[in-house]
């Protein structure tokens, strides 16, 4: 992979994924996802557990530079016509991606269970419920009721830890496998040399 093709924007996105499970599982050791506990395990882990507010940061960095990665990633793969025949099944897969990496970073958001999550989920829970017909249906099941508490919190919880990490290895292991079966990353770089050699 030529650096100039891909930056490994890819790559990297995958490595901080990998760095973001296993930072996941650490902190699930020290972590209750039941109110008012998880406040006081956040706290906990800034001032009790060894290595825990380090532990913390590492998992909420990677979070955010996966976020602004995958979205280079989209923007770059865009602007060099990945989107075109033969990669627009994985195109389609890499925007289901996208999606499911802000899932991630917001189902995560109300975890530490603080002021900050508690009205950033609130207020995103409220422009959920604004879209037509289906909006205050799907607010009501993401939040198992109609305020932000520990069902929500428990519902975050499992969809942040199980369910969307599950469905995101799914698609990463398409998202690779259509790479190879599409001939790799760089078909229009060999054709655009190839031109260049017929002149």
């Amino acid at each position: 992979l030529r650096v100039r093709a891909t930056h490994y924007l890819g790559s990297l996105s995958f490595l901080l994924f990998v760095l973001l499970t296993v930072t996941g599982v650490l902190l699930m050791f020290y972590y209750h996802p039941a109110v008012p506990q998880a406040y006081h395990d956040m706290k906990d882990l800034q001032f009790v557990v060894s290595n825990g507010l380090f532990l913390r940061n590492l998992h909420r960095l990677a979070a955010h530079l996966m976020v602004i990665l995958v979205f280079w990633h989209m923007f770059h793969v865009f602007y060099r016509g990945g989107y075109k025949p033969p990669h627009e099944y994985n195109w389609v897969v890499g925007v289901v991606l996208l999606l499911l990496t802000l899932l991630l970073s917001y189902t995560g958001y109300l975890l530490p269970w603080d002021q900050l999550a508690y009205w950033a989920i609130t207020v995103g829970s409220n422009i959920i419920s604004a879209m037509p017909v289906l909006g205050r249906p799907i607010r009501f099941l993401l939040l198992g009721g109609n305020l932000v508490g520990e069902n929500a919190l428990l519902r975050f919880y499992v969809l942040h830890c199980v369910i969307l990490p599950l469905v995101a290895v799914l698609f990463i292991a398409v998202h690779f496998w259509r790479i190879q079966k599409d001939g790799g990353l760089t078909i229009q770089e060999k054709s655009a040399q190839g031109k260049s050699h017929d002149r």
